[in-house]
């Protein structure tokens, strides 16, 4: 066997020649990380800023943004402060929410108010994180302690709240709250499962109209009272859309600073094309807003679970608006020589008729209108008259003058008898000298 050659040892690289990328990389990852640090640091709102605050709390700066805020105490006398909130700082890392995150102060004492922010907008400051949504969304609104569990949570919570997206409607209260209190809403009443094309049109209407709230609603398994009378009629799998535009009121009951609101009142208008496409419910949603009659109803509707007893309830509704329509057409279609054929018989029938007759022989003779004043003299007049026959026709004093003659006829009878007895009397006389002569 031949010798086997030994290895030779390698020594080891001098160390000062890893120092230099060593120490490169070393000062690329700080910067790194410092730049980092520097991109994901959360602003603070200055509280001394009143345009700023109020751009905060109710969006009314050019801005026109929503807000994320975190009630964070500032830090006094140099101090580093308290940490910010993990839950807060991991969700404003994410990125994908769609608002502002900032830091505030709300210990701060308002100066027009002298209330801090926290008793301003009734923020329960013992809920830890305190992060409440504020700006174009409206004033601040407290998010509940059950969404503050991690970012990803508070993440999904901001999308649902601040990202345009249909409510979904199963109560009357969330009716009434999401939609029938705003200015204008669009609330699809599905027939079954959406398909695609539908969830599309809706998506490019809320994109389309920012300030327009859209909703929908399962009528599979509910029904709503008082306004299916006024839609097509329910069919399994037939889409349908109504808007309804705010009349006046809402659902505010007032308190010490704010006064009711009143009843809540509003109107609609229906999508009466069969079917829905991004095409119809475009052209009613912008006639709604361009300022198209719509038909107030008397009552708001109601969310009840669908039953049969409910749907003939409606369907006598709707088919005793059609026989009221069938009447009104017919009527209006009627010659105006042949409007005698409405005298049925009954009391309005026979008041038809006459003021038919009554409006025929005025214009016949050029017979204007007697004025209140007209009628008053007319009527005076009449009552004149009346009292001068009343007075010629008085059975009362008849009967007096009548009594008044019969008793004097009495007196005179009896002077007669009187007399004619005493002419008697005289007669018996001359007949006894007579006799005493012979």
């Amino acid at each position: 066997m031949g010798r086997v050659p030994k290895k030779k040892k390698q020594s080891a690289p001098p160390v000062d020649k890893f120092l230099k990328p060593a120490a490169g990389i070393a000062i690329a990852m700080l910067a790194y990380y410092f730049m980092q640090g520097m991109k994901n640091e959360i602003p603070r709102i200055d509280v001394k800023d009143e345009l700023a605050l109020r751009e905060v709390f109710f969006g009314e700066g050019a801005m026109g943004k929503d807000y994320a805020v975190l009630c964070h105490p500032e830090a006094k006398d140099g101090s580093v402060g308290l940490p910010v909130s993990s839950v807060f700082q991991d969700s404003h890392d994410d990125g994908s929410a769609p608002a502002e995150f900032v830091l505030m102060d709300c210990d701060y004492v308002l100066p027009d108010s002298g209330k801090s922010i926290f008793e301003k907008f009734k923020i329960n400051k013992k809920k830890r994180p305190t992060v409440f949504v504020s700006g174009k969304v409206g004033p601040p609104k407290q998010v509940p302690e059950k969404h503050l569990k991690t970012g990803a949570m508070l993440t999904k919570l901001l999308k649902q709240m601040l990202e345009p997206h249909a409510a979904k409607i199963e109560k009357t209260k969330e009716l009434k709250e999401k939609c029938l209190n705003k200015d204008v809403c669009g609330l699809l009443l599905k027939g079954g499962k959406p398909e695609p094309y539908v969830k599309h049109a809706v998506a490019n209407l809320l994109g389309k109209y920012p300030n327009v709230q859209f909703a929908s609603i399962d009528s599979t398994v509910l029904f709503l009272t008082n306004l299916e009378e006024y839609l097509p009629e329910y069919e399994a799998g037939q889409h349908r859309f109504v808007v309804f535009k705010k009349v006046s009121g809402g659902l505010s009951a007032g308190d010490n600073e704010t006064k009711a609101e009143g009843r809540l009142k509003t109107s609609i208008l229906p999508l009466e094309s069969d079917g829905v496409s991004f095409g119809a419910i475009n052209t009613l949603v912008s006639d709604a807003l361009n300022g198209k009659t719509m038909k107030k109803i008397p009552s708001l509707p109601n969310v009840k679970t669908r039953t049969r007893k409910l749907e003939e309830s409606e369907r006598q509704k709707r088919d005793r608006k059609k026989d009221q329509a069938r009447k009104k057409a017919k009527n209006d279609a009627t010659p105006p020589q042949q409007t005698f054929s409405a005298n049925d018989g009954s009391k309005e029938g026979r008041k038809l008729e006459r003021d038919r007759r009554r409006a025929e022989h005025n214009k016949a003779n050029n017979v204007k209108p007697k004025t209140p004043e007209e009628l008053a003299e007319i009527e005076k007049r009449r009552r004149q008259r009346m009292e001068e026959e009343a007075a010629k026709w008085n059975i009362e004093g008849e009967d007096e003058e009548e009594g008044g003659s019969t008793e004097e006829g009495w007196m005179d009878s009896g002077d007669e008898e009187e007399g004619d007895s005493d002419s008697d009397d005289d007669d018996e006389e001359d007949d006894e000298d007579v006799l005493d002569l012979d």
